[in-house]
């Protein structure tokens, strides 16, 4: 053993300042607090919070979910704490005072005991309390985007996620830089979906005819799964996406390639593209199956019957009135339930659908 003189010289566990003896009153304190300290990061750890994922929980992909993981596992813990407590005291009471022969009939028990009475009242009022004001602090925080947030447009459809970029750009994937705060503005063109991405722990409704708002601040670059949690149809559990997170300087660099996208595609590659981003394939397929709308699989150059009794050539002309008019000449068959991209597509993006329309034969 070594003297206490010396003890207090060694260096600490990871190779930082000397420890002072236990004979200082100021080092007991450190130590003490120390201890409290090592004993929640244990806890916590134990419980299943960690940035990598635990038990309970995938990664913590964002700035927000280390504080809804420690929420969650505070309750948990707490729940479970009780519950043990109750059942094995009920499971002692039980056996100990059970019915047996020879044993006297049991007399009245007490009536009223006040300070147990207060017990049991003040500690779960207390606890209750606690975690409220706990949670109300981070529903605030998740629900308060800071002033320079970068904002993307997310529209929810049958069953697709879009995300809007401020330069216009259309993705079916959101793109993100890292370390940066950013505003979800969410909307859905049909039914109530679910917006929820498990690393972030983020899970926000998006409601037909409202804006819902939520951000979040990504900390590692990576690729993070997007999901629907409100059942939409057949094609519910297809409406998939990803939160592509850049590495500093590499968002800038996909945002501007991909709004040039026209200008670096040939038409009917880029004509691909819009039909995967702007809504065409929940409607039409390109196999030749059935769906809402007419497959466009050899729907170039065939003679198409119109309600009315006429037949038209679907030709250039034809699919160009469809997309800005989608009401004039709807085919036998079909409702007229097509919304128009009128201001939504510009001339150059309905020349390259048509031209990838043009490939499917």
């Amino acid at each position: 053993m070594l003297p206490a003189c010396e003890e207090g010289q060694r260096q600490g566990p990871n190779g930082g300042s000397p420890r002072r003896g236990r004979g200082s009153g100021s080092g007991q304190g450190s130590g003490t607090l120390n201890l409290g300290r090592d004993f929640v990061d244990r806890f916590f750890t134990w419980a299943g919070v960690q940035a990598a994922g635990g038990f309970w929980m995938p990664e913590q992909g964002s700035t927000g979910a280390a504080a809804v993981d420690h929420l969650f596992s505070f309750i948990l813990w707490v729940s479970a704490f009780f519950f043990l407590l109750i059942v094995t005291l009920m499971i002692g009471f039980v056996v100990r005072y059970r019915r047996r022969p020879g044993r006297m009939e049991a007399g009245p028990g007490p009536a009223h005991n006040t300070p147990l009475e207060i017990t049991w009242t003040v500690i779960p009022i207390a606890i209750v309390i606690g975690i409220f004001i706990w949670g109300f602090k981070v529903y605030l925080d998740v629900n308060t985007p800071p002033a320079n947030s970068y904002e993307v447009l997310v529209t929810g459809q049958k069953w697709k996620w879009l995300f809007t970029y401020p330069n216009g750009h259309v993705d079916e994937n959101l793109h993100v830089p890292v370390d940066t705060p950013i505003r979800l503005v969410m909307t859905s063109e049909d039914v109530i979906h679910g917006f929820y991405v498990p690393a972030f722990r983020l899970k926000r409704d998006v409601v037909p005819g409202r804006y819902v708002k939520v951000w979040f601040r990504a900390v590692n670059p990576g690729e993070y799964q997007i999901y629907c949690t409100q059942y939409c149809g057949t094609g519910h559990s297809d409406m998939w996406a990803k939160v592509i997170v850049h590495e500093p300087g590499g968002f800038e660099r996909w945002l501007d390639e991909a709004g040039n996208f026209m200008k670096t595609m040939p038409p009917a590659q880029a004509g691909e593209l819009l039909y995967r981003t702007r809504g065409c394939a929940q409607c039409h397929s390109v196999n030749g199956s059935g769906g809402t709308g007419p497959t466009w699989k050899g729907l170039f150059a065939s003679h198409v019957p119109i309600e009315g009794g006429r037949v038209m050539v679907v030709d250039e002309d034809y699919l160009r009135t469809c997309i800005l008019d989608p009401t004039k000449n709807v085919p036998v068959g079909f409702q007229p339930v097509m919304p128009t991209f009128k201001g939504r597509l510009k001339d150059d993006e309905i020349t390259a659908i048509i031209e990838y329309i043009k490939t499917l034969k």
